[in-house]
């Protein structure tokens, strides 16, 4: 079993930030923690930004140039960097990680963080 734990979600006011982690736990041999997801209410669930194993990033183009995501390996945490946050960022907040099996992709998500931001 893999758990992803995520933290860091709250209220924040336009303009805010916040720091978003996702720590993973239990058996995690060969997992692949992919980044962030988000899903707003009435809305499908997309993609934030991801960082692969060797460290290049990929970011939604409603988060460039305000949101940040990196990894500490050692810790088996991601973490997503939110600045300039804007009222259409209330969301929450998945953290997501892959593990290959057989060529299989098997998809792990946490139970997601809540951000809503006010205008």
């Amino acid at each position: 079993q893999v758990q992803l734990v995520e933290s860091g979600g709250g209220l924040v006011q336009a303009g805010g930030s916040l720091r978003l982690s996702c720590a993973a736990s239990g058996s995690i041999f060969s997992i692949n923690l992919r980044g962030w997801y988000r899903q707003a209410p009435g809305k499908q669930r997309e993609l934030v930004a991801t960082i692969s194993l060797s460290g290049s990033t990929d970011y939604a183009d409603s988060v460039k140039g305000r949101f940040t995501v990196s990894r500490d390996n050692a810790k088996n945490t991601v973490y997503l960097q939110m600045t300039s946050l804007k009222p259409e960022d209330t969301a929450v907040y998945y953290c997501n990680a892959r593990r290959y099996v057989v060529g299989v992709a098997n998809d792990y998500w946490g139970q997601g963080t809540q951000v809503t931001v006010s205008s």
